[in-house]
């Protein structure tokens, strides 16, 4: 018979163990008290310099992690630290000045010591992939304090993924800023964002991701953490330098050897003889003394941040670093001498400022004088191809009643010809429209060389009646056609992203095989126009000493009616307010039409999707092989100091030649 107990009896509490007396009790009971206990004292850089060790895989530098071999990375990695009263952490740099490893310490320091929901965002899934092999996985392998801590990648486990880790108390997520499933997939008290300035304008068209990721921390409220890290881009749209403006913009300023003077290095600062770059040294603000690279070491280990403004937001701290910070051994101050010397185009000289100097670049985004550019008219026909242009492209831009199309030449270092610009009248309900656009697609036209190019690619806007493109550039084949799409916003990562299938039927399924439709970034190919048409070209006495074009120099036949030019340069670059306060960078009308500027974008987005911008020189090469050698004069095309009407074209053959290889001719047809 069993006891029975009275009320009237005293009862006693059940114990600590007696609550946790079943199956899996012991991984309960240390997920409680791991909940009760209080964030560790410890730092992230002292957790770094204690457990973490870098992979050869993935460091120059491998073995136990210094801080010391980077100084100036100490106060940002601490202020990740949990005891740090700041929850967000903006730091605007430059590249090789150590921000990846620190990001990484931080997610090692999560994953050890102060356990939670952490997402990293990298710009896109597969840089999040590349991202999660390259650095997270050698940083759990090679750190034993974490290598218990997460369970090991096994096919039946689904704890450790490449983009997902569990460790005890917490969870790592990876994901790419192009993802918004990826960006709402859960709650995080620890948020990464690297490298925000190359993030996509929208993700999957459903808002800014840096906005999506940061709603993921509301939760957490004051214990939240947000790491905002980038190389900048261009001003006035740059997310970095948006997010440290607001913040209280700190510098690392280090003590002059000579006279003590304590300051923030300054590109204007590092003096050298010209075309003597070895000869780099730095002069103190204070006494004018040469600083020499050997002086760094002893500078960055007494530096110190100092805020130069006022916070917007007292939660929000602000680091800027230059790589004239970069330790001795990484990036020298001769090696950034060098590279500035050697920056003379406009392209070159944004690299230097974004990836050294740690600064936006500001493009001027004024339209280039149609009149300058009309009177710098060359002198071959219109609708026919000067002897640089290998092969050629079209832009289409389709209008409620015609569609314009302009036809560009391009070359080594996409220098570039505008060869015809034509008018197919008639709207896009008309058969005979599309008809006439489909006969360009067989055209060609003479080279003067002698033979006749076709076109490789014909990019047409999907702007105005979408089903009615799709449709004719389904019949004509994605071979030769590639429908496209503008996009608002510049994007450093890739200036067009695709193809997708986006065409679907009246009940909404996607069509088999449909459309492929290109997304652009058509902001970064009207700024490279423009940067372009201002470039010098080489006087007729430098031509004939052998003196060439500059790489990416745009010519325009006598032939082209100023109204075309006009068209070139009908919009500016302005910066206009977002209603939030930001800045942003936006192109407006100057001119009501615009068409050649847009067929001329449509066009250098079929050269990028050709891959022009990727072929080594031996493709380039065997174009001008198959080109065929140049023209001697009983052989030049036909000139004419007289206005030619779009359209006409006048050629002189080429007897003989070289022999065309079957590389262009079979597979892609660009010579006919």
């Amino acid at each position: 018979m069993s006891a029975l107990t009275s009320p009237s009896l005293p009862r006693s509490d059940p114990s600590f163990d007696d609550l946790f007396a079943f199956e899996g009790a012991d991984e309960l009971r240390g997920s409680w008290r791991d909940g009760l206990t209080p964030d560790p004292t410890l730092t992230v850089s002292e957790w770094a310099d204690r457990h973490r060790i870098l992979s050869p895989r993935a460091s120059a530098e491998p073995g136990r992690y210094r801080t010391d071999r980077t100084p100036y990375m100490r106060a940002i990695m601490d202020a990740l630290s949990p005891a740090n009263p700041a929850r967000r952490v903006v730091f605007m740099k430059a590249a090789q000045v150590g921000a990846t490893e620190a990001g990484n310490n931080w997610v090692g320091y999560v994953i050890h010591h102060a356990p939670g929901p952490m997402l990293s965002v990298q710009p896109t899934v597969e840089l999040a992939k590349r991202f999660s092999r390259q650095r997270i996985d050698p940083l759990i392998a090679e750190s034993p304090a974490l290598r218990d801590r997460v369970k090991p990648a096994r096919s039946r486990d689904a704890g450790n993924t490449m983009l997902s880790k569990e460790f005890p108390a917490g969870l790592l997520v990876i994901t790419g800023a192009n993802s918004a499933v990826g960006l709402r997939s859960m709650p995080a008290r620890y948020l990464f964002l690297d490298e925000v300035d190359a993030y996509p304008p929208s993700a999957d068209e459903e808002g800014d991701p840096v906005a999506l990721a940061e709603a993921r921390t509301r939760t957490f409220s004051w214990r939240s953490k947000v790491f905002l890290a980038s190389t900048p881009t261009i001003h006035g749209i740059s997310r970095i330098e948006r997010e440290y403006e607001a913040s209280d913009q700190r510098r690392f300023f280090v003590a002059c050897p000579h006279c003590d003077h304590r300051q923030w290095l300054r590109f204007e600062r590092l003096r050298w003889e010209k075309g003597k770059p070895d000869t780099a040294e730095y002069l103190c603000e204070g006494c004018d003394g040469a600083i020499e690279e050997h002086h760094k070491t002893a500078l960055l280990q007494v530096g110190e941040w100092r805020a130069t403004a006022e916070a917007a937001d007292r939660g929000t701290i602000g680091f800027h670093l230059s790589a004239l910070y970069s330790p001795v051994g990484w990036f020298s101050w001769i090696d950034i001498a060098r590279m500035w010397e050697a920056a003379t185009t406009d392209e070159a000289k944004r690299s230097f400022k974004n990836g050294v100097l740690g600064e936006t670049w500001i493009e001027t985004g004024e339209a280039p004088d149609w009149q300058r550019l009309y009177e710098r008219r060359e002198d071959w026909l219109v609708g026919t191809v000067p002897s640089g242009g290998l092969f050629l492209t079209a832009g289409a831009d389709v209008q409620k009643d015609r569609i314009e199309v302009s036809i560009w030449a391009w070359g080594r270092g996409l220098e570039s010809w505008l060869v015809d610009h034509l008018i197919i009248d008639g709207g896009p309900e008309h058969e005979g429209t599309w008809a006439g656009l489909s006969q360009l697609l067989d055209r060609t036209w003479p080279h003067a060389h002698g033979t006749r190019l076709g076109l490789a690619k014909l990019g047409i806007d999907t702007g105005y009646e979408a089903p009615a493109v799709y449709a004719w550039a389904r019949a004509a084949g994605f071979a030769q056609v590639a429908p496209v799409k503008g996009v608002e916003g510049f994007n450093r990562a890739a200036p067009l992203s695709g193809p997708s299938y986006v065409d679907a039927t009246e009940s909404g399924r996607k069509v088999r095989r449909g459309a492929r439709l290109w997304t652009i970034a058509v902001a970064t190919f009207k700024s490279e126009t423009y940067r372009f048409l201002r470039l010098v070209r080489p006087t007729d006495d430098e031509i004939a000493e052998g003196a060439r074009c500059p790489a990416g120099y745009i010519h325009l036949p006598h032939g082209s009616e100023a109204e075309w030019i006009k068209q070139l340069v009908a919009e500016q670059l302005v910066t206009v307010k977002t209603r939030r306060g930001f800045q942003r960078l936006e192109w407006q009308k100057l001119r009501e039409r615009n068409e050649v500027l847009d067929c001329r974008v449509y066009a250098r987005a079929a050269a990028w999707i050709v891959g022009a911008d990727r072929w080594a020189d031996e493709k380039w090469r065997d174009l001008e092989d198959q080109v065929g050698p140049q023209p001697d004069d009983a052989t030049q095309m036909q000139r004419s100091d007289a206005a030619v009407p779009a359209g006409v074209l006048a050629r002189v053959p080429v007897e003989g030649g070289k022999r065309r290889s079957d590389w262009l001719t079979v597979d892609k047809g660009w010579l006919k």
